[in-house]
């Protein structure tokens, strides 16, 4: 692998997505620079990120003939990242993909250069943002704070956290520079 693979995680509610469109967009003409779409068992008019809709057997499909290096299950879905991602680190370039907190060890073991990019917001702005979102139940939202409490400590050689608390306005910016340090990283692979 001589590109390098940013794999984007945080709690639901944190701004992986608003933080990865902004970037998409800030970097449309930077071809050193690919966002990876995720294959997922969900409507894809569900809301949230732009993803590949599959059917479960499709899904089966692809990982029986190993198209999906990275795939796992979370909240009744499948997720899956495209052998394509394969292609774009050998020709040297950035990849970026919103991966799982839980399945960062298989990650690793399946690309071990993987540069894990943890998107941490407080507590109080986290249940900010699930509350406006309206999507889950009280109890829903306790668990899924006491769920992202349980990754705060998560641990891993290559490990860079990224605060989003701020407005998107003044992280967008800085998470499009974290990208862009990657590229002198890339260069010297």
């Amino acid at each position: 692998m001589s590109g390098v693979l940013l794999y984007v995680i945080g709690p639901s509610g944190s701004g992986k997505d608003s933080l990865m469109h902004f970037a998409r967009e800030a970097l449309a003409t930077n071809s050193s620079v690919m966002f990876a779409h995720r294959y997922i068992t969900r409507p894809h008019n569900a809301g949230g990120e732009n993803h590949v809709e599959l059917s479960n057997a499709e899904f089966q499909s692809r990982v029986e003939h190993k198209l999906l290096p990275l795939h796992w299950n979370s909240h009744g879905l499948r997720y899956g990242i495209g052998c394509e991602v394969n292609h774009w680190l050998a020709k040297g370039l950035i990849v970026i993909l919103n991966g799982s907190r839980a399945y960062l060890p298989q990650a690793t073991r399946h690309y071990p250069e993987l540069v894990p990019v943890l998107i941490e917001v407080s507590e109080s702005v986290l249940r900010e943002r699930l509350l406006s979102r309206g999507r889950e139940e009280a109890s829903e939202i306790e668990s899924r704070l006491k769920r992202a409490g349980e990754f705060a400590s998560l641990k891993h050689n290559r490990l860079l956290r990224f605060n989003n608390d701020a407005p998107l306005e003044s992280t967008g910016p800085a998470f499009v520079e974290l990208i862009r340090s990657q590229e002198k990283v890339a260069a010297c692979d």
